[in-house]
């Protein structure tokens, strides 16, 4: 599979998609492992660190780029003549703190296209990765269910 770096103008400290996992003619899965050493965990929280939301969304719409320059080559265009600029985000919903050794898996699929306007459908799972040591401190204990 082509470099993340190959496909979208993002680069480190500001590239958060690691590689892609599977693609389709429709579809597109990315994965993202969050390091205990990533610089926003030095003050988002100390001793407890979660990724922040909006890097978690950045994590998304840098999977929907992705997906997008892939359908642009399989068109015979190419993205590096433009610029990926996030235009609407809707019904975000934050369910669990992504923690240090997280791993982030995107799924992307184009819902509709206007012009140079692409809407995606995206899925995002959070795989939940054991602490060893990565200052996230001890696990916390689920609140009981009422």
């Amino acid at each position: 599979m082509e470099p993340i770096e190959k496909l979208i103008p993002h680069r480190p400290p500001f590239l958060f998609v690691d590689e892609i996992i599977a693609e389709s003619d429709d579809t597109l899965t990315t994965r993202r492992r969050v390091r205990p050493d990533e610089d926003f965990f030095k003050g988002h929280y100390p001793g407890n660190p979660i990724m922040p939301g909006v890097l978690i969304c950045e994590s998304v719409f840098q999977s929907g780029c992705v997906f997008l320059s892939k359908q642009l080559a399989a068109k015979g265009e190419d993205l590096h003549g433009y610029t990926p600029v996030l235009t609407r985000i809707t019904e975000v919903k934050f369910k669990n703190p992504v923690k240090p050794g997280d791993e982030l898996i995107i799924d992307v699929k184009l819902k509709d296209r206007l012009g140079r306007f692409m809407f995606l459908t995206v899925d995002f799972g959070v795989a939940l990765v054991p602490t060893s040591g990565n200052g996230s401190g001890p696990p916390h204990a689920a609140p009981d269910a009422q």
